[in-house]
């Protein structure tokens, strides 16, 4: 075994290639590891970080699964009230792996300035409105105080306080359509927030403010609500946890996830899998390609070498194993690259945020990236164990070598 590693390291050694065909071939073969590995880190990364990004906005203004009214008819606007009394509010203790439910309401209005309007949705929340979610997406202000006495605070975002010239500590008209669609009610509000999510679809529609107000104009009792927002612990357990709330609920209730709700993005999202999955078998191909043709070059190169060791008795397994640590030793040192060049960039643009998106296409302003330590190893794990499975096959040529020919190989 030291004589084999020994014969390996000389084989791979800078002054032993200096001047041989099979320098260019090498560089070119750890290149295109360093570049494969950089490519798959990267896609990996980007591809992991922008689903999981996108799942938390969706989440931050919906909760995980969303427990309405059956007459409500998955309206976004609540038409009828929900008590607050049941048996899974405030804590959901029938299912585990939830950790938070809180009563939400919605009502459609109509938000009108000296020189624009825009149709919008006031979202009601209560004292036990988890403010952190959305925290994460304020750029000026904070979030209104619905814990104290009803107040006229709400939070709006960049998007609407650009179309309606509206800032910070402004004042507006808000007008709310009554139950019989005979009249109107009339709310003024003052922006204490503004937020910016990037997400088109919310960032064009919601306010957020005290529930009371929507129970006011509503003539709800205190005790009623448009609807409940669960969030659980593991998002990957959705779909079961949104079939054990459903069983858990009253027959007056129904439920759906977020998945469903927006099935169109979650779609979408999927097909990052596809493009990962892709990019990751192109890479691994391009990758052992060339390993392939290096490894094949330097068992030419080497032909009087590998006729020397099997006439002093070394056997054909031998003597492969000499050029498949050959071939290791090139692949970790594209890996080595691949992996500190791929990790230096995912740092840059979790840092500074480099590469900017389109919000109206990818629903974030930067793109996200998720660095994973277990991901990078295993990517770094297949891919040695690919390309040393693959150069199985082209080192077999070893066995056809024989000695008196090969001795006197030009």
């Amino acid at each position: 075994m030291k004589l084999e590693y020994f014969i390996a390291q000389r084989l791979v050694s800078a002054k032993d290639h200096k001047s041989s065909i099979s320098a260019p071939i090498i560089k070119i073969a750890v290149t295109a590891i360093a570049l494969g590995i950089i490519m798959m880190v990267v896609s990996v990364a980007t591809g992991i970080g922008l689903q999981q990004k996108i799942r938390q906005k969706v989440s931050a203004f919906n909760g995980h699964i969303i427990i309405t009214g059956y007459n409500d008819n998955n309206s976004d606007v609540s038409t009828q009230p929900i008590s607050i009394r049941q048996s899974f509010y405030p804590a959901f203790t029938n299912v585990s792996g939830i950790t938070h439910v809180q009563a939400v309401a919605s009502k459609a209005g109509i938000i009108r300035t000296a020189t624009a309007f825009e149709g919008i949705i006031f979202k009601g929340v209560g004292k036990e409105y988890q403010s952190v979610n959305i925290k994460e997406y304020l750029v000026q202000g904070r979030f209104p105080q619905v814990g104290s006495a009803l107040n006229e605070e709400v939070l709006i975002s960049q998007y609407l306080c650009d179309r309606l010239g509206l800032h910070l500590g402004d004042r507006f008209v808000t007008y709310f359509m009554k139950e019989n669609n005979e009249g109107y009610n009339l709310r003024n509000f003052k922006i204490v927030g503004i937020y910016n999510s990037g997400f088109q679809e919310f960032d064009a529609n919601y306010i957020l403010g005290d529930i009371r107000h929507i129970q006011r104009i509503n003539k709800w009792k205190p005790d009623q609500v448009g609807s409940f927002e669960v969030f659980i612990e593991d998002f990957t357990q959705i779909r079961q946890k949104g079939e054990e709330v459903y069983n858990e609920t009253a027959s007056t209730l129904d439920s759906q996830t977020v998945e469903n709700k927006f099935y169109y993005i979650f779609e979408w999202l999927k097909l990052f899998d596809v493009n990962i999955i892709v990019i990751l078998i192109v890479m691994i191909l391009v990758a052992t390609i060339n390993m392939v043709v290096a490894l094949l070059v330097l068992i030419l190169e080497r032909t009087q070498m590998i006729g020397i060791l099997k006439s002093l008795g070394a056997n054909n397994w031998s003597v492969r194993k000499i050029f498949l640590y050959n071939a290791l030793h090139l692949i970790s040192r594209g890996l080595l690259w691949g992996n500190a060049i791929s990790i230096v960039l995912l740092l840059l643009q979790k840092y500074f945020g480099i590469v900017k998106l389109n919000p109206e296409s990818y629903y974030v302003n930067v793109a996200p990236v998720d660095i994973n330590l277990w991901y990078i190893l295993l990517l770094n794990l297949g891919t040695v164990v690919i390309c040393l499975l693959v150069l199985l096959l082209p080192s077999y040529i070893i066995t056809k070598i024989t000695p008196s020919q090969s001795i006197r190989f030009d």
